[in-house]
């Protein structure tokens, strides 16, 4: 019996969906280089565990699905009830077995693609809610995908790197950061962000902070990662923390 393929031809979004696959096999397997002992320890995440990460990325996938499922059906079927909601579920999830929480990561992660294989190839621009209030496309959702697992795979905190990302994902990560941070108008200050490796994005000359340094140490600055030494700014400051990405 020949393999199932997706339903799409669309050639960029077939695209992004092999780099969200990619996401999720680099995140299953630093969480599989990991013992069930080592899930106890601090994450990145401020305030998390390595079982909160497994967690909230099981978590993501399935409300991802439901995401998928309104697309393809066109009943209503929110990301989460609340915010609360999310938070509870993560919070409880990070208390289940070693074997329970990894089973959720990978189940979750198969179901989700397979919604995203038999996707209608018109289903896709179907609108959608994101947990944040914002109406997309569906498709918006492979993006949305793409950055939790490949940036919690380093939240992990086993080996794992922005310099090991994709250029095309780093790139990616840059317009995303950027963006989310323009869309906030004058509630902050945006940084310029000049990459030392390639070009990215537009400059700009209004006076804001320019940020120097390879494009996947931005990237990790930018998110919220750290990595401020590895920068430097054109006027000689320091690096300041950056403006909240998501």
């Amino acid at each position: 019996m020949a393999a199932r393929t997706d339903r799409t031809t669309d050639p960029q979004l077939r695209a992004a969906l092999l780099l969200a696959r990619r996401g999720q096999a680099y995140f299953s397997r630093k969480l599989n280089e990991l013992g069930n002992d080592e899930l106890d320890a601090p994450s990145l995440v401020p305030g998390w565990t390595r079982r909160h990460v497994v967690a909230h990325v099981g978590l993501n996938a399935r409300a991802l699905t439901r995401l998928t499922e309104w697309a393809a059906t066109g009943v209503e079927t929110p990301m989460y009830a609340s915010r609360e909601e999310r938070d509870a579920e993560i919070e409880y999830g990070a208390t289940q077995p070693a074997r329970a929480l990894r089973n959720l990561s990978a189940h979750a992660a198969v179901h989700l693609d397979v919604e995203w294989r038999d996707l209608a190839p018109e289903a896709w621009a179907a609108p959608v809610r994101t947990a944040l209030g914002r109406t997309v496309p569906a498709s918006e959702t492979v993006w949305m995908r793409t950055r939790e697992v490949w940036v919690h795979a380093v939240d992990l905190d086993n080996g794992a790197s922005y310099r090991q990302f994709p250029p095309e994902l780093v790139d990616a990560l840059l317009a995303d950061v950027t963006r989310m941070w323009r869309s906030r108008g004058g509630e902050v200050v945006v940084p310029v962000l000049e990459p030392t490796d390639r070009t990215v994005g537009p400059g700009g000359d209004d006076g804001s902070v320019r940020v120097r340094g390879r494009a996947a140490d931005l990237a990790r600055w930018a998110t919220g990662r750290g990595g401020e030494r590895l920068l430097t700014t054109s006027d000689g400051s320091p690096v300041p923390p950056p403006p909240t990405w998501l």
